[in-house]
């Protein structure tokens, strides 16, 4: 029989990470997982078998040689969603880099790189639902998404000419038992600054319970272990290199939010977001998790036949299912 795979994965204890690992050891075909990552993490914590640590930095490119050495297949998790526009950028851009040239240089197999819905941009004059075929553009005016659109540039042209396939997955918003934390850090963040919008929609409104004000706008969410579903079919080379979108089908609004929070939820026409997310973006100290609000001011929605057909996956868990479970786990940790 021949040798099973070996898989390096960096971000192994992330969101995403601990999934993908899950998923990875259910894989016949997987006989090695290395996952490197800053700080030390125990695998047999996690009942992990075929999982070990390797302790590294992307930023660090020795490390990261390293950690592909021999290897089959790289998976690249290990990413800054919240933090300043020079640190993402230099985590984000530079670290990325060195894995995308480290996995062409040792001639592993594929790439596997999560990257996300917010390549597309957030403009009002893209195709909805968005399919593969949209370009990544990105949006200049939210680092996230500038970084994410560049990043798929960036990977394209190191990866021109070499033995190495790329997959690259496009998944919106990351939620479920093990992300709690996306809740806080980008409905909670934005929540604590909607000060403003209270006077675009005239006077105040008195509260016992929090008020979500609900601009009749859908997203999508998409749960943790659907992506590492995804990444596992990726890892053992199923349908073809490209871009992947990943997302449940049902689609949510922000009053679904309140509905699970037990919040009440207050309509909101579309030029109060408008002028609520303008007063925002000159705020002082913001934060960057409060720069999602400008992101939402457009529908984003994404078909994900493409990897229904090529990939043979699907989103077992639906929106609202992902939702609620991400809103219980914040309860239990905390968060929430």
């Amino acid at each position: 029989m021949a040798p099973g795979l070996t898989v390096a994965l960096t971000g192994p204890t992330g969101d995403i990470g601990r999934s993908a690992v899950r998923a990875l050891e259910r894989a016949d075909e997987v006989e090695r997982i290395v996952g490197m990552a800053r700080r030390p993490f125990d695998p047999a914590e996690h009942r992990w078998e075929r999982a070990e640590y390797r302790r590294g930095d992307v930023l660090d490119r020795a490390s990261v040689d390293g950690l592909v050495e021999g290897v089959d297949v790289v998976v690249h998790l290990a990413f800054i969603i919240f933090g300043g526009r020079e640190e993402t950028r230099r985590i984000n851009l530079e670290g990325s880099r060195n894995v995308f040239e480290a996995a062409a240089a040792a001639g592993a197999k594929r790439l596997v790189y999560t990257s996300s819905v917010a390549a597309y941009g957030f403009e009002a004059d893209r195709p909805q639902p968005l399919t593969e075929e949209v370009e990544a553009a990105g949006s200049d005016d939210f680092y996230y998404s500038a970084q994410k659109a560049e990043l798929e540039r960036l990977l394209g042209s190191v990866l021109e000419g070499s033995a190495t396939d790329a997959f690259v997955f496009r998944p919106c918003i990351v939620a479920g038992r093990d992300a709690p934390a996306v809740l806080e850090q980008i409905f909670g963040g934005v929540m604590e600054r909607l000060g403003p919008l209270r006077g675009v929609l005239g006077g105040s409104v008195p509260v016992v319970r929090p008020v979500l004000p609900s601009p009749e706008l859908p997203f999508q969410l998409v749960h943790h272990d659907d992506v590492a579903s995804a990444i596992r079919a990726a890892v053992l080379g199923r349908g073809s290199p490209g871009v992947y979108n990943l997302a449940a089908e049902d689609a949510l609004v922000p009053a679904d939010i309140a509905r699970e929070l037990g919040w009440y939820s207050v309509p909101v026409p579309g030029l109060a977001v408008d002028a609520a997310a303008g007063v925002l973006s000159r705020l002082p100290l913001m934060p960057a998790r409060a720069a999602w609000l400008n992101a939402f001011r457009e529908p984003v929605l994404m078909d994900c036949a493409k990897a229904q057909r090529e990939l043979g996956w699907e989103a077992r868990h639906g929106g609202r299912e992902t939702l609620r479970e991400t809103v219980e786990a914040g309860r239990a940790s905390g968060l929430l």
